[in-house]
């Protein structure tokens, strides 16, 4: 199997609610965002609209690791810390192998959707919260949004599905043509962000 996100641009409210509860449920460190919300044509403020007003239109999307299918990441990492799970088609770190090269950053084209924990990660309170079985946070290591795979190993899930209020997020397998994903992304037009690069994403964007 394959599994992806499809992303209704339509129903997106920009609320946030997806990056926040990603945080919570993966206890990402202080600073670290691992699913950001931007907007087309924004500059340097969040819920910056495209155009001139009275012209302006206000269109979100929530970026984080795309999972592709065809990875630069997995190509250049030297030890294998950055992997294509074989039985989900899951982009993930093994933090234990990784040597904090950073190889990985460099060779992905989506900016801004791994980190690299230059110190011992520090956290907005003191003590640990999320998932029990969320790997611990180490120094000198990259992190990136895993599809919450602990969730996906017991059957849920990602943690950004069930928060999203506008149901503008669906999970599933694309290998599978009776899953509700393959079924959005038969019935709609989509994009994927940076498709020349040829990484071939797992998220599809649906316009």
């Amino acid at each position: 199997m394959r599994y992806g996100l499809a992303i209704d641009t339509k129903r997106c409210i920009g609320c946030h609610t997806c990056a926040v509860q990603c945080r919570n449920e993966n206890n990402v460190p202080k600073k670290v965002w691992w699913n950001r919300v931007i907007t087309v044509g924004a500059g340097e403020y969040l819920d910056e609209p495209d155009g001139e007003f009275p012209n302006c239109t206000m269109t979100y999307y929530t970026v984080s690791c795309q999972h592709c299918d065809n990875p630069a990441c997995v190509k250049v990492c030297p030890v294998g810390a950055t992997y294509k799970d074989p039985e989900t088609g899951i982009v993930r770190q093994d933090y234990d192998k990784c040597i904090g090269c950073r190889m990985c950053m460099a060779a992905c084209p989506y900016t801004g959707v791994r980190s690299f924990n230059w110190e011992e990660p520090q956290y907005l309170v003191d003590f640990s919260f999320g998932d029990e079985d969320v790997p611990v946070h180490q120094k000198h290591v990259v992190e990136k949004c895993t599809m919450c795979y602990h969730r996906i190993a017991r059957g849920q899930e990602p943690a950004c599905i069930a928060a999203c209020p506008a149901r503008a997020r669906c999970f599933g397998d694309l290998d599978d043509p009776d899953s509700e994903i393959s079924k959005q992304i038969a019935s709609r037009s989509y994009e994927h962000l940076l498709e020349d690069r040829g990484t071939q994403p797992s998220v599809y964007y649906l316009v």
